[in-house]
C-alpha cells in the first residue's frame, strides 16, 4: 500500500512541475538596467497578462495531453492486442490485454513527457516579446 502512496504522490509532483510555466529571458540592456529586476518581472506579468486578454493561449493543458496519451495508448494496444489475440485464437482477451497494457504506456508516455518544460505557443511568445520590445526590452529567448 505504501508502494501505491509513493507512486501516486510521485505523479502527481511530476505533473504539478509541469505547471510551472515558461518565461521571456530578458538582455541586460540599459532600459533594464534603469529599471531593476523588480519592475522587468511586473512588465513581463503585464505582457503576459495583454497576450491573454488578446486570446493568445501560452500552451495547452498537460493534463489534456496525459488524456489524450493514455487514450491513444489504449486504442492502439487494444487494436495490436485484438490482431495478435486473433492469431493465436483469442481475439476478445487479446484486445483486453493489448487496451490495458496500451493504456499503461501512454499514460506513462504523457506523464513523463508532461515533467519537460512546456514551450510557450508561437501565438503567446510573439506578442509578449513584442509588447516587451515596446517597452524597450531585450528579450533572448524563453525557458
Amino acid at each position: 500500500m505504501n508502494a501505491i502512496k509513493m507512486i501516486t504522490t510521485g505523479i502527481v509532483l511530476l505533473w504539478l512541475s509541469a505547471c510551472a510555466s515558461t518565461g521571456p529571458v530578458l538582455y541586460p540592456n540599459s532600459h533594464y538596467q534603469s529599471v531593476g529586476r523588480e519592475v522587468a518581472e511586473q512588465d513581463i506579468a503585464y505582457c503576459k497578462q495583454m497576450a491573454e486578454s488578446a486570446g493568445a493561449r501560452e500552451s495547452g493543458g498537460t493534463a489534456g495531453n496525459v488524456a489524450a496519451n493514455t487514450a491513444m495508448g489504449a486504442g492502439v494496444g487494444a487494436a495490436s492486442g485484438a490482431v495478435g489475440g486473433a492469431i493465436t485464437g483469442s481475439a476478445g482477451t487479446g484486445s483486453l490485454v493489448g487496451a490495458a497494457s496500451g493504456a499503461v504506456w501512454g499514460l506513462l508516455r504523457g506523464i513523463f513527457s508532461a515533467a519537460r518544460p512546456a514551450q510557450p505557443s508561437q501565438a503567446y511568445a510573439n506578442f509578449v516579446s513584442r509588447c516587451l520590445l515596446e517597452k524597450g526590452y531585450d528579450v533572448t529567448g524563453w525557458q
